[in-house]
């Protein structure tokens, strides 16, 4: 099941990326040089053979005009996009995250619901300037890793910082981590 929910992942990002370079009549060369991620990745997300990072998907979001949510959700038959969405699977079991929804205002605006196993992590990518990220713990302990912090949350907690610096979350404990991630650009 779970490589069927990833594979379905890959095949919505393969299926939006397409239509949407369609409509933005760009080609997998041009997309590329404005995304500043090589045609080779391009062409292997396009055709479903290839995961890549939740920042990089957003770059790609970007300059398509599109929302993250867009690259990511399949659509109904109004062409809205679904909620509670997986995009992200770590390597232990119940190490998963769901984008809840998405809008554009002035910024962008995601809510993600994330639940990481005992044991693992997920290592980000840094965001444009100008990014934030809130995270609110519900159950469990969150280590969150600076490259010159380390701070460590638990239920009931929250906390806002600048994305735009590598980071990483970390469930160092023996109990499943439960959080809500809103992300603003």
């Amino acid at each position: 099941m779970i490589k069927d929910e990833t594979n379905a992942v890959l095949e919505h990002v393969a299926a939006n990326l397409k239509r949407l370079r369609a409509q933005n009549q760009m080609s997998q060369q041009m997309l590329a040089d404005k995304s500043g991620i090589s045609r080779r990745m391009v062409a292997a997300l396009e055709n479903g053979n290839s995961n890549i990072s939740l920042a990089k998907l957003s770059q790609l979001a970007a300059v398509l005009g599109a929302s993250f949510a867009h690259i990511v959700s399949p659509y109904d038959n109004e062409g809205k996009t679904k909620r509670n969405v997986l995009t992200w699977r770590g390597e232990k079991s119940g190490s998963e995250a769901f984008l809840s929804c998405s809008f554009s205002a002035e910024n962008q605006v995601e809510l993600w619901m994330w639940s990481i196993a005992p044991g693992d992590k997920y290592q980000a990518e840094s965001d444009p300037e100008g990014w934030y990220e809130m995270v609110h713990i519900i159950e469990g302990s969150l280590t969150l890793v600076f490259a010159h912090e380390t701070q460590i949350l638990s239920a009931g907690e929250s906390v806002v910082y600048s994305s735009s610096q590598p980071y990483s979350y970390h469930n160092e404990t023996n109990e499943m981590l439960r959080f809500v991630r809103n992300v603003v650009g």
